[in-house]
This record gives structure tokens, C-alpha cells and sequence, in this order.
């Protein structure tokens, strides 16, 4: 499952940067690092006057590779992946995975990309991010890493989508104990974001997911029940499950304080185990007298939850 949180992750959280704002931030860095390297090189001009011509050309190739080269690898190794024409545009070098950078991914993009960036003046690099699937120049095939896009317009926050009112309680008697975290986690970020994904992928996502829940949980889901909506009913009960334990824990504190007994409802207080109302999500419907696949289903169901009735 670590395998699918982290492509999931990347997949839903890290947006690729496109090759005119990459551009724009290479050439911000070269203009300061030119401009540096002309101020390295008059410093240097003045300051070995009285050495000979080979000794002159050695400190010429020295300032050329420190500032040129070794100054922007070490700028993004200190600032993980924020050199300052990137941190203008708004940009980041990262980790296939979204991880940050260290020094050997900075390394090996900064010594490749003095070939394809400054040698052919960015032609290789240009060509190399309009062919990659990511915008990914040589330098970040090699190093393995990805330039994604920091600054993305405030979306508003996750909402998952409640299952539609036909799975109601369908799922009260599957044993969840041994779905981990990790996989909750990954079928909430999918149901807050199964919208903005493309079709194909997002029915290829929730089918992995689903199929990881029904390994797990040792029951397959239910035939005709699409993935998305089995996901979020799961996630449902989850959560219904989550809150009794809360109020049954409450009941028996506030019992005991109130000088009763232990386990004995107190006024007021939700029945362990009765349909919990006010849980966040969760809207009790009686469950209806067709079967899932036998008589249709209102187009407000699919409006209200966001899943479309089994045909």
C-alpha cells in the first residue's frame, strides 16, 4: 500500500510545471548567475594581474564551474529544490515520489544541465521537456526527480461525498480491523478529489483501492456496486463506527460521574450501537425495498451524493 499512497500522493498533490514558467525561472537564474560571474571574473582579472597566462586560465575555468555550476547545485541542495528564479515563478524541484532533493539529485541535474542548458543554450532541455509526459528535461530523467508548481489557486476544502442512500447499512457487519491508516487515507483523498480526475484514471484508482479493502477485510464487494461508491460507504461505516465507540466511552464516563453504573445510558445520551445522528457524513435512510440493479433511482440521488445508481 506504501507504493499506492505515494503515487496517489504525487498523482492528486504535485501539479508538473509547464515549459514557459520552467524557462522563465532558468533565465532569471542565468542572469544572476552572469552577473555574478562577470563580477567574479573582474575581481579576479584585477586581483591576478602579476600571474602568468596559464595561471590566469586556470582561475577562469575555476570561477566558471564554481558560480556557473557548483553555486546553483548548492542553492538547491540548502533551499531543497528553490533556486531564486524558482522561488520567483513560483516553482520546486522534487523527488519522483514528492520528496525533497539532496546534494546527488542537485549534482547530477546541475552537471547535466551544463551540457543541455548552457552548452546548447536550453535547445536539448526544450526539446527534452516537450517530449517527457511531465515537462522533465535529461537532468531530471537521470536525477529522478520532477518541477512541480508551488503556487495552485486555493481549492476549497475536501468534502467526501456521502454514499448514495441504497448502501445504507450495507456494510454493518464487515470486519475493518485490518484496513491500515494509510489505505483510509488514500480512499479519502480520493473521494475529495475523484471529480477533478480524469475518468479512466479515477475508475483505475478506486478499483485498486477497493480491491486493497476487499483483500483485506476478506469479503469482495458487492457485485454491481460501483468502486467509488463502495469506497465511500466503507469510509462511512468507518466513521459511524468510530463515533459510537466515542459516545459509548462518553455515556459510560458521564454514568459512572452521575453516581450510576457503569455501561447504563445516561439521559440525553446516544444507545451504543443505535444509528448515531449529527455524525458528520452520515444520514440515516432506511434502506429500500429493491435490491441494487431492481427499480430505478431518482436523479437527485446522484446530485446529492455523487454516484450514479447501479443500472
Amino acid at each position: 500500500m506504501s507504493e499506492l499512497v505515494t503515487g496517489e500522493a504525487v498523482a492528486l498533490e504535485l501539479r508538473p510545471a509547464k515549459l514557459p514558467s520552467r524557462v522563465l525561472a532558468v533565465l532569471l537564474d542565468l542572469v544572476v548567475a552572469f552577473t555574478a560571474y562577470l563580477l567574479v571574473t573582474v575581481a579576479l582579472t584585477i586581483a591576478s594581474a602579476s600571474l602568468d597566462e596559464a595561471a590566469q586560465m586556470a582561475l577562469s575555468i575555476a570561477s566558471f564551474l564554481l558560480v556557473l555550476v557548483g553555486a546553483p547545485i548548492a542553492v538547491e541542495t540548502l533551499t531543497h529544490g528553490r533556486s531564486l528564479g524558482k522561488m520567483a515563478v513560483g516553482l520546486r524541484v522534487v523527488r519522483d515520489d514528492g520528496g525533497p532533493i539532496r546534494f546527488r539529485h542537485a549534482l547530477v541535474r546541475g552537471g547535466i544541465g551544463m551540457i543541455e542548458i548552457l552548452m546548447t543554450f536550453g535547445v536539448i532541455a526544450c526539446i527534452a521537456s516537450l517530449v517527457s509526459a511531465r515537462g522533465r528535461r535529461l537532468g531530471d530523467v537521470f536525477a529522478g526527480t520532477l518541477v512541480v508548481r508551488e503556487r495552485v489557486p486555493a481549492a476549497p476544502a475536501g468534502f467526501v461525498p456521502p454514499p448514495p442512500p441504497w448502501l445504507a447499512g450495507r456494510f454493518a457487519t464487515l470486519d475493518l480491523s485490518a484496513v491500515p491508516d494509510s489505505l483510509w487515507l488514500a480512499i479519502r483523498q480520493y473521494l475529495t478529489r475523484m471529480r477533478q480526475l480524469d475518468p479512466q484514471v479515477g475508475q483505475g484508482m478506486a478499483l485498486r483501492l477497493a480491491a486493497d479493502v476487499a483483500e483485506r477485510t476478506g469479503a469482495p464487494a458487492p457485485q454491481g456496486v460501483p468502486p467509488a461508491a463502495y469506497l465511500a460507504a466503507v469510509l462511512q461505516e468507518r466513521q459511524v463506527r468510530e463515533m459510537r465507540r466515542a459516545v459509548a466511552s462518553g455515556a459510560a464516563a458521564g454514568g459512572t460521574q452521575a453516581g450510576g453504573r457503569p455501561g447504563v445510558p445516561v439521559a440525553g445520551m446516544p444507545v451504543p450501537g443505535a444509528p448515531v445522528p449529527g455524525v458528520p457524513g452520515y444520514a440515516p435512510t432506511p434502506a429500500p425495498a429493491s435490491v441494487p440493479g431492481q427499480g430505478a433511482a431518482s436523479p437527485a440521488e446522484e446530485s446529492s451524493t455523487g454516484f450514479a445508481p447501479p443500472a
